[in-house]
């Protein structure tokens, strides 16, 4: 399967990044662009997207990139770093880049920002995913 196959065959079983309203705008093999526009219901007490929006829109960015080499991959650590905050109705876009990559182990970098403000970022996600031997078919 190829970068767009593998997402979309994962997609189509993602109820949870299907919850979200993500889009995938751009894959291609260690790289993956995701869109989303935050909705009233992900919003906390503070009236702002609860933390675990932003998280959840990298975390997919970060399976979606990290499977798109055809290989089923899984995290084994992540974290994240809020800057700003989101609000209703923004539409935010979280871009995932393999940094680095071994036979077992890929380190991804994930940048969470709105799509009017390209070069500001909301938060900054990293991950580390568990390459398998397991190929997406």
């Amino acid at each position: 399967m190829n970068a767009a196959e593998v997402v979309n065959t994962m997609m189509k079983n993602d109820t949870f990044s299907q919850w979200l309203g993500i889009e995938v705008l751009e894959i291609r093999e260690g790289y993956c662009k995701l869109g989303m526009t935050v909705k009233e219901n992900m919003l906390n007490g503070f009236g702002i997207a609860h933390g675990g929006i932003s998280y959840s829109l990298a975390d997919s960015a970060l399976a979606f990139a990290s499977n798109s080499w055809g290989r089923k991959s899984v995290s084994i650590d992540t974290s994240i770093s809020h800057l700003k905050p989101l609000n209703n109705k923004d539409e935010v876009i979280a871009e995932a880049i393999c940094e680095n990559q071994s036979e077992k182990l890929g380190h991804y970098a994930i940048k969470v920002y709105l799509k009017a403000q390209p070069h500001t970022a909301i938060a900054l996600f990293r991950g580390t995913v568990y390459r398998t031997s397991k190929i997406w078919e």
